[in-house]
Parts: structure tokens; sequence; C-alpha cells
């Protein structure tokens, strides 16, 4: 962008308030955003002039006085590719500015492999290099389901994928020629919903996901929270017995251990319920009453349909109240506005949430008692979003949520901007 470092700090943020709550008019964001209204008329004047904001063709509501027309985003002025890699697959999609997704993709693929990083690189190059006619490239984001050093350099650690060390940002970015940023993809999910999701409206939020991992993001004063060495939110690591099971970390009755799907499908197994091939959906459609004669999987016969599906909800009640009380720590510790829900995990959670909301009313402090605890539908595809919004974020406000890059990234407005660490 053009002008002084002053415009560029007002510019970024009607940008990224825009970004976040979506269509407003100029007095709704000059208040929001303590600036006079000459100040909010001069800055959207040169935004609208770059093209990168625009004024709809409808008003605000009627608040009893005159109604100001809204101002939006324009989505054709950037766009980000976002990546979730997982252990066996790659989900990958192509999103504007405003959040509207043009394509999506996910394929088999195996991240323990010795080669996942260049195969990585591979996967994305069509979509690199197909920038003819479509809004210009402001960079990739990836999410990965492990600690980040930084999301501008994007050195990885990440025990489920047997990474350790690997600079994913810098090897992307080298092979590809375009800004990357890497973050663990809980917080990715974060920074997601805090641009585009329900976190628009909230200023102190917390992402929970449930599903082969336990993951969680802590949006804090509007940004999410990477700790000293961006390893801030690796809920599933929270000692719970210590005389649990082994964890993949390497401690013992970590939550994850005690939770995540795996587990649960092997407590399912030993019950007689499910068999040695079932899945997550099959412990699900179970608890939901349209599990096979002898559970899904080929479970042995330990009783009649209604004995195997009451014995999959009390499963899942039972995680449900593991869970609920180590939510009711965190609403003690951090005081969110809401907590939302998320992962491949919420397919069971009509059978879960009894046992969450259970314990979480019991253990937690009176002010948090009645918080809300909302749940996101699952899709593969909602994590790779999340993704591609660091690059959006960034490139709205400079270096907000969980983005703090030290690299170049395209700007709004067709220039590339410095950010600098702060």
């Amino acid at each position: 962008m053009n002008g002084s470092s002053g415009e560029d700090l007002t510019s970024t943020a009607v940008l990224a308030l825009l970004g976040r709550a979506g269509p407003m008019s100029r007095a709704a964001l000059a208040r929001d955003l303590g600036m006079s209204p000459a100040t909010l008329t001069q800055v959207t004047r040169r935004l609208l002039t770059q093209g990168v904001i625009e004024e709809l063709d409808r008003q605000e509501p009627s608040r009893g006085g005159r109604r100001g027309r809204l101002i939006g985003l324009v989505g054709s002025a950037g766009r980000a590719l976002g990546v979730k890699v997982a252990v066996d697959h790659v989900a990958l999609v192509d999103m504007r500015l405003d959040g509207r997704v043009t394509e999506t993709m996910t394929v088999p693929f195996d991240a323990t492999a010795l080669e996942a990083v260049p195969a990585i690189a591979e996967l994305l190059r069509p979509f690199t290099e197909s920038a003819q006619g479509v809004p210009p490239l402001l960079g990739i984001g990836v999410g990965v389901p492990g600690t980040v050093d930084r999301p501008d350099s994007g050195v990885v650690d990440a025990a489920m994928l047997n990474w350790e060390n690997v600079p994913l940002g810098t090897m992307l970015g080298a092979s590809l020629g375009l800004a990357v940023l890497v973050e663990n993809d809980v917080n990715a999910l974060g920074s997601g919903e805090r641009l585009y999701g329900r976190g628009r409206s909230l200023n102190d939020f917390l992402v929970v996901t449930i599903g082969r991992g336990i993951g969680l993001a802590v949006v804090a004063g509007g940004h999410v929270y990477r700790g000293a060495h961006g390893g801030a939110g690796d809920f599933g690591h929270v000692p719970v017995d210590p005389d649990g099971p082994p964890c993949t970390c390497g401690n013992r009755g970590c939550l994850e251990a005690l939770i995540s799907d795996d587990v649960l499908l092997r407590t399912a197994h030993s019950a007689g319920v499910l068999g040695e091939g079932a899945t997550p959906a099959d412990l699900a459609d179970l608890a939901n009453g349209s599990g096979g004669a002898n559970g899904s999987g080929g479970a042995n016969d330990s009783g009649g349909a209604d004995d195997r599906t009451a014995m999959a909800r009390r499963i899942l009640r039972e995680a449900g109240q593991l869970l609920g009380r180590q939510l009711a720590g965190l609403a003690t510790l951090l005081d969110p506005q809401e907590i939302v829900v998320m992962g491949e995990g919420t397919r069971s959670w009509p059978w879960w949430e009894p046992g969450v909301r259970e314990a979480f009313e019991r253990h937690a402090p009176r002010r948090a008692r009645e918080l809300a605890i909302t749940v996101e539908p699952y899709t593969d595809t909602i994590w790779a979003q999340g993704a591609a919004a660091l690059v959006l974020a960034a490139s709205l406000d400079g270096g907000v949520g969980s983005v703090d890059p030290r690299r170049r990234i395209h700007g709004l407005g067709g220039a590339a901007v410095e950010r600098s660490a702060r």
C-alpha cells in the first residue's frame, strides 16, 4: 500500500475489521475503530481506489437515523492456498480474501515418507502455476499436527508424522517461489475462526478439537496465543492420570492417551462391541443405533443390539466427562467468552455432550457454568481453510492472529509489504 506507515496502520485496521466482521457502514467502522469520520472517509476512499474494498448495493439495518451503505472486502483482491497435512492425506483449498472457497482437493498421502515435503510441493505446483485470470496469489498457509517454531520459518516437530526439526516453510518457499506460513493445525483453525467464523464477534475464545488427536487454540484479545516456542495449546498432552496408558509423546496418562479416536476404538473392541477393523464412523453409527447385527467391524456377539448401542454411548459419555473436566480447568484459567468444538470426533458429539456438560458444570467456576460450548460441523477441508486464513490474515493486518511473519507477504493493492517482527 502507498502512504505513510501511519496511513498503512489505519488501512490495515479497516481491512482486518471487515475481514472479521463482514460488511459494515462507514459510521460503524469509525465507531468500532475509534477513528474520526473524516479519517475513516479518507482511508476508505484510498482503499476503494486500490480496489481492495467496495461499496455494496445494500444498507445497514435501520436504527432510527439515516442508514449508511455497507462496505465490504473485494474477494478478487487476493487469494491464498491452504493446506492441511495429515498422516494419511493432504487437504487443500483455494480461498479468496472474502473467505469464499473456489476449489478444494483431498488426496491420499503418506506424510511419514522420506520425501514427503518435496511431494507436498509437487501437489501444490499446479495451483501456484495457474494464476492467470484469477485473484493474485498472496501465499500458502500450511497446517500440521505438531509444534512450529515460527510461522515464517516453519520448522516443524510432529511426532504423529515422525517429523523432527523439518524446515517445512523454508523448503516449500524455495521450491515454489512463494511466501509460505506454517502453523500448528489447530492454531490455524483458530485463525480461521477469528477471521471468518464464530470468532468474528469474539475477542477471547477457545477452539478445541477432538478426533485422532486432542488440540486447542487459545484466542486472547483477538490473537491466537502461540507461547514462547510455538507450543501453546498442546492440550492433548496435559497429564491426567499418572498411571494411565502410554502416550505418543513419551509420557503416560495424557488426555489424548485416554480419549482420542484410536483409544475409544480399542475400548469398544475390548468391550466386544466393535471389531478389529472398525473406524470412528462405526463407533458413531453404533451409538446412533445403526450398527450392524454384531456391531460394525465384525465384533463378537456380546449381547443384543440395544446392549451394544448402550455400551458405545457409555464409552463416548465417559470420554466426554474427561474432556468436560479439562475444559472446566481451561475456563477457570482463561475465562473465555465461548468454547468452539471441532474435528472429526464431532460426528459422535451427541453422545459426548452429556458427559461434557455434566463434568463442566460440576467443576467450572460459577461465572463459567453457563458458558456456551458450541460445535462446528466437521469437514476435512475446514482445516485447510484455517491454513489459508493464516496468509489472508497476515495480508489484512500484518500479523494478526497467530501470524508474525518476518518475510515478504504480497500486500493488498499490488505491492509487496515487508512485515517486520514485533
